[in-house]
């Protein structure tokens, strides 16, 4: 994998590449993570793709300029990324917030789409009790989305670096791991935008704005034809496996994969089941060859 950087909107993107021939595989990583949650599946896939992981702006080494960090931000930044790289036929493989950022490309840009592998997905919720598998995240969330608790919640504690993502990991992450993770967000001005985003999630209506572009993003996603692959884990944290496969039966053309134990970041803990699965999917929906050139 190589690492590069790009101008993007006055400020810059940083993201890791691997792979040449055949179909472009773009990685789209959440809160509060970075291209780097993707080390070990990336490998995996990059025999049959074209691999690019970019860091979203504001996170691991990309720019952090002087925006407010919403939903609306990330995809403007996001389509400037793109089409600055010149990408056009896509498959998106998103967690998390990523997968807010791809549905929303999807919708807009159906005709870019070849397909889509996702995990832990964002959607509206219509209340509180909807979001999450644990009360005590509800009850967090609540807090983060509160003002002045979430500003001491998360940009003076860095509760989001230091609590939540270890604890939505099953296997314990190492000190090198963790790292990597806090370094882009030294300080509590560089944790802007990871507090930004628990106060994008769309619960109960609000933000309007987001919640109204979600709900026309999932609509778009249940009418869209192009192959989809969906990742669970157990218990999950944003989706169960039930809920899992409740929402594939909603989907065309969705396979679902238990990955069994796990939380949030399912990359950290299956990372290799994951590259293989998404390859393999790859291969047998006609998208990619086991020779890495695009199927006529």
């Amino acid at each position: 994998m190589t690492h590069h950087e790009i101008a993007v909107l006055g400020s810059t993107m940083s993201y890791i590449e691997a792979g040449s021939d055949g179909p472009t595989v773009l990685f789209l990583h959440g809160n509060p993570t970075s291209s780097f949650i993707w080390r070990n599946i990336i490998p995996q896939v990059a025999p049959v793709a074209r691999c690019i992981a970019p860091d979203l702006i504001g996170f691991g080494r990309s720019g952090k300029p002087d925006i407010d960090y919403r939903f609306a931000d990330h995809a403007r930044y996001l389509d400037a990324f793109i089409a600055a790289l010149g990408l056009d036929r896509l498959v998106i493989v998103a967690q998390d917030w990523g997968t807010a950022l791809a549905f929303h490309h999807a919708r807009r840009r159906p005709e870019t789409m070849l397909g889509l592998a996702f995990m832990e997905f964002i959607r509206p919720f219509a209340n509180w009790d909807a979001f999450h598998q644990r009360p005590q995240a509800r009850d967090l969330f609540q807090a983060i989305r509160t003002p002045g608790q979430g500003e001491r919640l998360v940009l003076e504690d860095n509760v989001f670096i230091e609590r939540v993502l270890p604890g939505s990991v099953i296997r314990p992450l190492a000190a090198a791991e963790m790292d990597a993770y806090r370094t882009p967000f030294p300080t509590p001005e560089t944790r802007k935008p990871i507090l930004r985003l628990p106060r994008e999630l769309p619960v109960a209506g609000e933000p309007a704005d987001v919640h109204a572009a979600s709900g026309a993003d999932h609509a778009a996603l249940a009418a869209s034809t192009y192959p989809k692959l969906l990742f669970c884990g157990e218990p999950g944290a944003l989706v169960s496996p039930a809920a899992a496969a409740e929402f594939a039966r909603t989907l065309k053309d969705c396979r679902v994969v238990n990955l069994g134990p796990g939380a949030h970041y399912l990359q950290e803990d299956h990372p290799e089941t994951i590259g293989r699965m998404v390859r393999t999917w790859l291969v047998e929906a006609g998208i990619a060859a086991e020779t890495g050139h695009v199927p006529a």
